[in-house]
């Protein structure tokens, strides 16, 4: 661990820190945790790191407190000792982070802290004990009992609305013009917030409103406006789903997002009998070009040498050529390429987990530069059916099951079966 960097600001921010741990007035103690938001977020990067080690070493539990209350615990093995052990065992940095929160700006510095662990983990993995604490904590805050589901559109603050331009990161929002038509009478737009950061999104998911499933995301940013016929939309196409707040990774508002925003979508149009995603595929490229050979036949790795012109996509001859190549390759990703005991796809994880069906691969549905280096332009469809989510979700969490199509199974070459085992 490198030696801390007591500046001023830290150095003071410290002592403000063990300050407010002892302090037991609420008047004295919400001062001082206003005087730590303020020190805290006037710190650099560097002496940041440094107060994460300070909340490591100074504040974690005290080892003779935890030796005494063990001796209790073996002399009377009572409820009454066996809940002072596990008092003893807290670390004081939670009783810290608790009363940090009450603070106005408490929570956001609180995010902020556990996003700048997060960055800093993979150098100083000892700082992991810190992260179980903001974890732990955050993860009680931010459960679904604590957040609200509202629905954005034209007329919600601007702060909002600007934050959403800010935090998509699926498909760039460019500029008004473009949230607008993302918000019109065919789109939905649906977000978590928490009373304690009310202006700002948790997480939000964007939905087109179609007849059908489109099958690039192009018909979905670039289809003009047509007048309003909602009784004409059976499908709700999920197109984007972005996390907002860094420090809440890891849990799980994503899943309970999709489910409420069906429920929402089904009692106000009632005619919707499709749930589909149009989701990214963003570990494909670089799959295929590591690991991709072994999945393929030597004819189908040769032909893989048209992907080395950028311009393959705007030449008919070669696009026709690697279409049936790079299909089968994304399929064999999205099944057979694992990461431990489940799919090595991030988004793949996200959806089967929560209970969704592998359904179709588009081909050239995202021809943007991002969509094809990430996964050659290809987009998947994953279909949520009311009917099938606790079964898909339990194959894939205690199986390790790829719920899929049979249009799936044909372009694996192999027979429709329900399952893939790694």
């Amino acid at each position: 661990m490198p030696p801390r960097a007591f500046t001023p600001g830290l150095e003071a921010l410290c002592g403000t820190a063990l300050a407010l741990v002892a302090r037991t007035s609420d008047t004295a103690s919400l001062a001082l945790a206003e005087l730590v938001v303020r020190r805290y977020n006037g710190l650099e990067p560097t002496e940041r790191r440094a107060f994460l080690h300070f909340l490591l070493e100074e504040m974690g539990p005290s080892c003779a407190d935890i030796d005494s209350a063990i001796e209790r615990y073996r002399a009377e093995r009572s409820q009454v000792s066996m809940a002072r052990l596990a008092q003893s065992a807290e670390a004081r940095r939670q009783q810290f982070l608790r009363a940090l929160n009450m603070a106005t700006g408490g929570t956001r510095t609180i995010l902020s802290m556990r996003a700048d662990v997060l960055s800093a983990l993979r150098e100083h993995p000892e700082l992991a004990p810190v992260e179980t604490d903001l974890h732990h904590l955050l993860a009680s805050w931010f459960n679904r009992g604590f957040v609200t589901l509202e629905r954005i559109n034209w007329r919600s603050p601007g702060a909002v609305l600007e934050r959403l331009i800010e935090y998509e990161a699926v498909h760039e929002i460019r500029g008004w013009d473009d949230l607008r038509r993302r918000l019109e009478w065919d789109r939905r737009c649906f977000g978590f917030f928490h009373p304690a950061i009310a202006d700002d999104p948790l997480i939000f998911i964007e939905v087109a409103l179609s007849r059908g499933g489109p099958s690039s995301i192009q018909e979905v940013l670039d289809a003009p406006v047509g007048p309003n016929d909602e009784g004409a939309q059976d499908t709700a196409v999920f197109y984007s789903i972005t996390n907002c707040q860094p420090g809440l990774q890891g849990i799980p508002l994503g899943s309970f997002l999709i489910k409420q925003v069906m429920q929402e979508l089904k009692a106000e149009l009632p005619r919707l009998e499709h749930f589909w995603t149009l989701s990214p595929i963003p570990g494909f490229a670089r799959w295929l070009a590591s690991e991709g050979s072994a999945y393929l036949s030597a004819s189908e790795v040769s032909a893989l040498d048209l992907l080395e012109d950028p311009l393959w996509v705007e030449d008919p001859e070669r696009s026709e050529a690697l279409k049936p190549v790079l299909l089968r390759a994304c399929a064999r990703y999205l099944v057979m390429a694992r990461r431990g005991n489940q799919p090595a796809d991030p988004v793949a994880r996200f959806h089967l987990r929560n209970g969704a069906r592998l359904h179709r691969l588009n081909w050239l549905g995202d021809r943007s530069r991002k969509g094809l280096r990430e996964s050659h332009g290809l987009l998947v469809n994953y279909v949520y059916d009311q009917g099938e989510i606790d079964s898909n979700h339990d194959a894939f969490v205690y199986d390790g099951a790829v719920v899929r199509s049979s249009l799936i199974d044909e372009l694996l070459g192999t027979e429709p079966q329900r399952m893939t085992s790694p």
